[in-house]
């Protein structure tokens, strides 16, 4: 992990940020604060792609449980 002075970080942004791919980053202000520089992944994908996950339902199961509601209603 590298640490930063707030305005060195400033001096050298283009240098911290590609130093930020391989290890963490960290920014401290002069009061003490201090900030992580991560980035961000950039994966394209669709805001409606789901994760799948990983359930011993069958098929069978999940049509009898969508139509169990239908019929109620």
């Amino acid at each position: 992990m590298k640490i930063y002075t707030y305005s060195r970080a400033r001096q050298k942004l283009a240098d911290l940020l590609q130093e930020s791919k391989k290890e963490e980053v960290v920014i401290r202000r002069r009061n003490g604060e201090m900030f992580s520089v991560v980035p961000k992944s950039s994966s394209r994908r669709s805001p409606f792609d789901v994760l799948c996950l990983n359930t011993n339902i069958t098929r069978k199961e999940i049509l009898a449980a969508i139509r169990e509601p239908r019929r109620r209603g």
